[in-house]
């Protein structure tokens, strides 16, 4: 797979034993040296690209003589898809190390703009890179500006601010996803014809815009028969969310889909439930040990999943090679996305 990246220094050693041959022939791809089949330099050199693997990179990042810091600011909060990119970072302690960087996490209330872009100003002249879960606001786009103008490596994650000189978006296509979960919500709902609700954290994030743009795209062109209601916004917090939708639900009886676009899943399944709406077609994002409760239990139909492992290696090795003035391998930090029903659970 496109995003392996072990939590240990990868040696010659373990590139060998992943490409499936001996220590000497991969010392010879690496040196350029006759007498390896061309399908086994293929094999070893993707091997080598899939994982970023550099020779001896403990010893140049030593002779360079100063560790690199970079800064991830997060949502502040329980959002556990934000959680599981947090953890993530944390199991390549070992991998970081041997490339003297730091990762620092900075927690901060990403959906009010002001309070974002002060947090981003904070950092200035401090990292040598920051990834951000960004807000599209001008405030948050001129922070970002400025930091890249100060020299810093900007890459924003998950959601995205296009406008912002940033050097690099880390996440999935947004359009793509929210378009993906209008087709499957207009198809479980099957012949029948009603409302659909949306609750977003906020449409000031540009991953949930894009999503709920591709989902009414989709809506309008492919399913007349389903009226989509005005959106709802969450803030992703579970009890806001449980609350201006409990309120939905009691205004419309005629509700047979709904797409939770970002966090608050919880509050979303509670006001499904004590509204007793059970065959209302859910369809949210991302598998935590939350959805897939609900996937198994049938509350939930359906995530559109991307890897938050791969988002947090990725975001990482983006940062590492702008800060080294280095090509970035664009397939190997491509995001994709799944979807995922009870059925196919990973």
């Amino acid at each position: 797979m496109a995003d392996t990246l072990a939590a240990t220094a990868l040696t010659l050693k373990d590139i060998a034993r992943e490409a499936g041959v001996s220590l000497a022939t991969v010392d010879r791809v690496l040196h350029n040296r006759p007498g390896v089949r061309p399908d086994t330099v293929r094999r070893v050199k993707a091997t080598i690209e899939r994982n970023a693997f550099q020779p001896h990179v403990a010893a140049a990042e030593l002779a360079r003589g100063r560790a690199r810091r970079f800064a991830f600011v997060m949502p502040s909060g329980p959002n556990p898809f934000m959680q599981q990119i947090e953890a993530y970072l944390g199991e390549m302690s070992a991998w970081l190390s041997v490339r003297r960087l730091n990762v620092e996490m900075v927690a901060t209330d990403v959906f009010d703009p002001s309070v974002l872009a002060a947090s981003l100003e904070a950092l200035s002249g401090d990292y040598d890179g920051v990834a951000v879960v960004a807000l599209d606001h001008p405030g948050v786009r001129a922070a970002i500006n400025d930091l890249v103008d100060a020299g810093t490596k900007v890459v924003t994650l998950v959601s995205d601010v296009p406008s912002s000189r940033r050097h690099h978006y880390v996440g999935i296509d947004n359009i793509a996803a929210g378009r993906t979960a209008g087709a499957l919500v207009g198809r479980l709902a099957g012949q029948r014809s009603g409302k659909v609700a949306i609750v977003a954290g906020s449409q000031g994030l540009r991953d949930h815009a894009e999503r709920i743009f591709g989902f009414n795209q989709v809506m309008a062109s492919e399913f007349p028969g389903l009226s989509v209601l005005p959106v709802l916004e969450g803030r992703d917090q579970d009890d806001r969310s449980e609350q201006v939708l409990g309120r939905l639900l009691g205004k419309h009886a005629d509700i047979v889909g709904l797409y939770n676009v970002g966090a608050g899943t919880q509050g979303v399944a509670k006001a499904l439930s004590d509204a007793g709406r059970d065959e209302v077609v859910f369809v949210g994002h991302d598998v935590t040990v939350l959805t897939r409760r609900l996937l198994l239990q049938g509350v939930m139909d359906a995530a559109i999943s991307q890897n938050p492992g791969h988002e947090a290696r990725a975001a990482v090795r983006v940062l590492l090679a702008l800060a080294r003035g280095e090509p970035i391998l664009r397939e190997q930090e491509k995001i994709r996305i799944d979807i995922v029903m009870r059925d196919n659970l990973p």
